[in-house]
Formats: structure tokens, sequence, C-alpha cells
């Protein structure tokens, strides 16, 4: 009697689940999460140094005065941080385009290499031509 092939490890598992969401954002979710305790620390901080410096100057605390302190200050540290990140990403793919030295090896250095390694090895470059 023939028997049936054994299966494969893939096959006999159990069948694709799609991960929870959690585990599925799980980077974007810490993220976010710094992100959000860092701008409420921002704010917390923010807001005492502003309730101080009213104080000192013998003003009463206003939201009408601080909110917008507060948004002008984000929106500064805001542009300054993707400022620098487009710079980084803008320049990095220019200076990979036009080929700094820091960049990708050029086709000829390549070619060099293949063509050192097959002569090392006693064949002949042009045999492999195109």
């Amino acid at each position: 009697m023939l028997q049936d092939a054994p299966r494969s490890k893939q096959e006999s598992g159990p069948p694709f689940r799609k991960p929870r969401f959690a585990r599925a954002y799980s980077f974007a979710l810490v993220t976010g999460a710094f992100f959000v305790f860092s701008w409420i620390g921002q704010f917390v901080f923010q807001l005492i140094s502003f309730q101080n410096e009213q104080s000192e100057h013998g003003q009463d605390f206003a939201w009408a005065e601080y909110l917008p302190q507060f948004l002008a200050s984000t929106f500064e540290n805001w542009q300054s941080e993707f400022l620098q990140l487009i710079w980084q990403a803008a320049g990095l793919a220019a200076l990979y385009y036009w080929g700094s030295s820091q960049s990708k090896e050029s086709d000829e250095r390549i070619e060099a290499k293949l063509d050192a390694l097959l002569a090392e090895r006693g064949i002949d470059p042009a045999d492999l031509s195109r």
C-alpha cells in the first residue's frame, strides 16, 4: 500500500494567523508612547517655568498666554528636528547619487576586483565577456 509522502514542516504547522495588533505595530506604539510622554513632559516643565516667570513679575497665570507660547516652542523644536532629518535624507541621497567616496563603489572598481579574482584562479576575464 502506498503511503502518503511526509508533509513538510511548513504544511504541518498551524495555519498562518495575523499577528495581534500590539505585536504587529509594537515599534510604532513604543515610538508613539515616547513622543506622547516627551510632549507631556515638555508641557509640564514649560508650564512650571511659565508660572514661575509670571509670579516673579507679579502677574496672574493665563492659559491664553501660555498655550501660544507652548505651541510656538513645540513647532520650533519640530521644525529644527524635521529640517535636520530632511537634510540628512536628502544629503545622503544626493551624495549617493553623485558617487561620493562615502557611497557605493563604482562599477569600474567592482569590475577590477572581479577581474583580479578571475585572474587569480587562472580564468581569462576576456573569455567571460558578454
